[in-house]
């Protein structure tokens, strides 16, 4: 899928167009510092550039000076100080992502739009939270496992699972947010330990020979594969037992993916299960327009 758009990208913007002022190669090459911006990107760590990103800042540069730099040759004009035209930098990002996918092997620019699509699509919890006023009330004042606590929380898992697969990093992010609303509501106790929750309990779930577990995407777009024979399919893990993190007080209203505690309790996925097609029609057709939809959104 991702290839798809590398190659609407080749087709939208070879010869360069839309607002992006940039014409040829000659100028592109002359305006921005192609060596560095290889640099950047011919290697795109999935996790560390979501973290501590190289890659893209170093496409925004370039975006920026072909935006505004490339202006100045062809108008005579000094554009700098002078307001910044969002639509024309966007135009010229999608030109440097052509540019890189023309310069860099097929295999390393399709590993490194999928490492930078997955930060985007990892940056929130995409689930959607009801109030848990059952939760609370069972929860309140819990100290020790309590089987009407540990009932509601489940239920409620179980319908908010429904919604959507989600990856690892996600899954995180979606059980820092549910425990901060619980705290908020006064639910003080790591219920997650008590009740033993996982992370594989806040995505969809899939039904194997060992009963129904969840399925955690290690990253997406990047699980996302075509298959001419086959079509459309995904790797996820059913077998990582990760407890979900339960964020401090102090840090529940400002948590990140990239903070050394979080980092430590993602999953890695040491074996997992293929799927194509094997959901269910709707199932595929649900997630696969999710994808497109994170994709093209970018």
């Amino acid at each position: 899928m991702v290839r798809a758009v590398m190659d609407r990208v080749k087709t939208v913007t070879c010869p360069y167009g839309g607002l992006c002022p940039v014409k040829d190669v000659h100028t592109f090459e002359k305006l921005v510092n192609t060596s560095k911006l290889l640099e950047a990107c011919s290697t795109v760590d999935p996790l560390k550039e979501c973290c501590l990103p190289v890659c893209q800042p170093a496409i925004v540069d370039a975006a920026l000076k072909l935006s505004a730099g490339n202006l100045t040759v062809i108008g005579g004009k000094d554009m700098i100080g002078g307001a910044v035209n969002v639509n024309a930098v966007n135009d010229c990002k999608m030109v440097v992502f052509s540019w890189i996918s023309r310069e860099l092997p097929s295999e390393a620019a399709d590993a490194a739009f999928r490492a930078l699509f997955a930060c985007k699509t990892n940056k929130v919890c995409p689930l959607d939270f009801r109030h848990p006023s059952e939760v609370v009330k069972a929860c309140r004042n819990v100290a020790a496992p309590s089987p009407s606590c540990c009932s509601s929380l489940k239920a409620y898992v179980d319908g908010i699972q429904k919604q959507m697969l989600v990856t690892n990093k996600q899954a995180i992010i979606c059980a820092i947010v549910f425990a901060s609303i619980l705290q908020d509501a006064g639910v003080m106790t790591n219920v997650y330990q008590l009740c033993d929750v996982d992370l594989k309990d806040f995505t969809l779930q899939s039904h194997t020979a060992f009963g129904q577990q969840g399925c955690l995407l290690g990253s997406l777009p990047a699980d996302v594969v075509f298959d001419n024979s086959t079509g459309y399919g995904f790797t996820c893990d059913l077998n990582d037992d990760t407890e979900a993190p339960w964020p401090s007080l102090s840090s529940s209203s400002s948590f990140s993916l990239c903070a050394e505690k979080l980092i430590a309790v993602r999953p890695t996925s040491t074996s997992g299960n293929s799927g194509c097609c094997s959901g269910g029609l709707e199932f595929i057709v649900f997630f696969l327009s999710l994808v497109l939809f994170r994709v093209v959104s970018y």
